[in-house]
């Protein structure tokens, strides 16, 4: 009478096969993920620009100070000439 159960080779392809479809998962899961990233990303660059609007139409269109200075170095954007200086 034959026993009941898997033998060890068994087990072993079914672990193959399952290690073969987990590596085909993760590039997959991976670009999601970037995916993912970039629509959070672009989200928040979306609010920041409507912030943005709703300063400049509250304020009689005036942007809102974005000048960093410190000791060293000045950096900001200059509205006027629509450029980065430092």
């Amino acid at each position: 009478m034959r026993k009941k159960g898997f033998t060890l080779i068994e087990l072993l392809v079914v672990v193959a096969i399952i290690a073969i479809l987990a590596a085909m998962l993760l590039p997959v899961l991976s670009r999601a993920r970037e995916r993912a990233r970039q629509a959070t990303c672009m989200n928040n660059m979306e609010q920041l620009s409507l912030a943005v609007l709703m300063y400049v139409q509250d304020n009689d269109d005036y942007f809102p100070p974005t000048y960093y200075l410190t000791y060293t170095s000045e950096i900001g954007w200059d509205f006027a000439t629509d450029t980065w200086w430092a």
